[in-house]
């Protein structure tokens, strides 16, 4: 089988990219081995020490041409992480210790079909049970790909079906949300921007703000969820009840880097 490897990638490590809530199609095999379902591909992603701070990346199955049109913009490779955190870090104690403590994530550039029904799905909902649902959902209405795994379900499967056909995925409330949407969606194509994202069935804007942030590559999106609630209150001092208080500082403080820096401190405070 064949596969690609690429070394001296610095800030690059796959447990703070797969584990810190942005996406949940991808599981831990040992401490740097991960295999995952994206773009209708199943690979397997392994890293290997390079050199200090380094690490060598490798994709299988993956070709060069593959590597190049799919994982290295899905992984966000061109992107200098070290400036961002640098920038992050300046005169800011919090996340100066946030990002040492999750230095390896990246923002990954996700389809955004599968991001819109994702983050649906992730509403009032815990990363093991939607990570379950997800793959259920999957194997029920998706694609079987050569590996026996499947792919991520099209919207227009999805918009034939109603919602009592999600039964056996258990979404509750959701599946209503996303028969509506995946009928949205075939008709009138894919949300162009947060406004249009607001339209569908069963997303507001805290769900809209994940869905911009990952799937839509606007960066200065800052979705606030319980996590975020507890570290703008608890190291920022922002009472938790005030979310307007907390977008107004992740906007003034954050500015364009806002969602780099919620990824940060969402992975320092859940995890640690």
């Amino acid at each position: 089988m064949n596969s690609y490897e690429t070394g001296n990638l610095a800030d690059f490590n796959l447990a703070h990219i797969f584990e810190c809530g942005q996406c949940f199609r991808w599981n831990r095999i040992s401490e740097n081995l991960f295999e995952g379902v994206a773009f209708g591909r199943s690979v397997k992603m392994e890293t290997f020490d390079w050199e200090t701070g380094k690490v060598k990346l490798r994709i299988t199955p993956c070709t060069k041409e593959e590597f190049e049109k799919i994982w290295y913009p899905y992984l966000d490779l061109g992107r200098d992480y070290g400036k961002i955190k640098r920038q992050l870090s300046e005169d800011d104690k919090v996340l100066e210790e946030a990002v040492k403590y999750g230095y390896g994530i990246r923002i990954l550039n996700q389809d955004l079909w599968e991001t819109v029904i994702s983050f649906i799905i992730s509403q009032n909902n815990n990363i093991p049970r939607i990570k379950g649902c997800i793959e259920k959902f999957c194997r029920i209405f998706g694609e079987e790909l050569p590996d026996g795994k499947f792919a991520f379900p099209k919207a227009e499967d999805i918009a034939k079906l109603r919602e009592e056909d999600l039964a056996e995925v258990r979404l509750g409330y959701r599946a209503k949300y996303i028969t509506a949407t995946a009928k949205s969606i075939a008709d009138k194509g894919l949300p162009k921007n947060e406004e249009e994202l607001l339209k569908l069935t069963g997303i507001g804007p805290k769900v809209a703000n994940c869905i911009t942030l990952f799937g839509m590559a606007k960066y200065d999106s800052f979705p606030i969820d319980v996590w975020v609630k507890r570290v703008m209150n608890e190291l920022y001092g922002i009472p938790l009840s005030d979310v307007k208080a907390m977008k107004k500082y992740a906007r003034e403080n954050f500015r364009d880097f806002g969602g780099f820096a919620q990824q940060y401190l969402f992975y320092y405070m859940r995890d640690r």
